[in-house]
């Protein structure tokens, strides 16, 4: 399929797939006519791709870790090695104290509106 159809069908745009090919994360045979050429596997790397950038790593552990996941159901292959276990480990404990930390600024902040609220209730009803 041409880049056009792998951005409609991974919702993905040219743009970031030309960036995806340049960081060796993609890879597209070349027709004659020097135009990118993918197979149907190329939907499910993008959409991993995308996930694995969601998640927080960067291109070059998304790299790292690619060639030991399978492009059909991610599930990992024979070529994980236990070091990048590790790594993604650490990556994962990193979005844990992010995930807390971020729970612990919500509830600052549902403290506060609370109490901005309560204090908004009185205030109305005083005619303040």
């Amino acid at each position: 399929m041409r880049i056009g159809e792998l951005a409609r069908r991974s919702g993905v745009s040219e743009r970031s797939l030309r960036y995806y090919e340049a960081q060796g994360l993609l890879q597209a045979e070349r027709t004659p006519g020097g135009h990118r050429d993918y197979g149907e596997w190329a939907v499910d790397r993008v959409i991993r791709i995308q996930a694995l950038y969601a998640a927080g790593l960067n291109s070059k552990k998304i790299a790292q870790l690619l060639p030991c996941m399978r492009d059909g159901d991610g599930t990992p292959s024979a070529s994980a090695t236990p070091r990048l276990v590790d790594e993604l480990t650490a990556e994962r404990d990193r979005l844990d104290r992010m995930i807390a930390d971020l729970v612990r600024s919500r509830d600052v902040l549902d403290g506060i509106i609370s109490t901005a609220s309560t204090g908004l209730g009185a205030a109305t009803l005083s005619g303040t």
